[in-house]
């Protein structure tokens, strides 16, 4: 059962550093410039991987919808590239889905920096007034 988890584990980690590559250098595709792989998982018996993304920048709905549409149609030429480039017996098929794990991080690190910015205000705040209420 090890053996089976390091395969997939292997597959996916091939899958995710080849696909960055071919996105990157192959894919002429003026739509795809921004989009990043962030993680890929394959089933369990390698026939089908999800391929993780994001975009560099803030995209509309439709924007992404054109996006993950433009990624389903380069799917068989990343896929033959990717036999190529590979001793895999069958690659598994694509389906491309957009990672909102990081648009979740972001929301949390800004959301963490207003809280820090009230905690510093109230912290002034109460300082003045406890040195104000010493000197009278």
């Amino acid at each position: 059962m090890a053996k089976e988890f390091e395969r997939t584990q292997r597959v996916s980690h091939f899958l995710h550093e080849e696909l960055a590559r071919l996105l990157q250098t192959a894919v002429r595709d003026p739509r795809l410039k921004g989009v990043n792989v962030t993680g890929v998982e394959v089933n369990r018996d390698l026939s089908h991987a999800k391929v993780f993304f994001t975009l560099i920048d803030v995209v509309t709905p439709e924007q992404l919808n054109e996006v993950t549409s433009a990624l389903a149609a380069v799917s068989g030429f990343l896929r033959s590239q990717l036999a190529k480039g590979s001793s895999m017996r069958t690659v598994p098929r694509l389906s491309f889905r957009f990672d909102e794990s990081v648009g979740r991080g972001r929301d949390m690190e800004s959301l963490l920096r207003e809280v820090r910015r009230a905690d510093e205000q109230v912290q002034a705040t109460s300082s003045e007034g406890s040195t104000s209420d010493s000197s009278g």
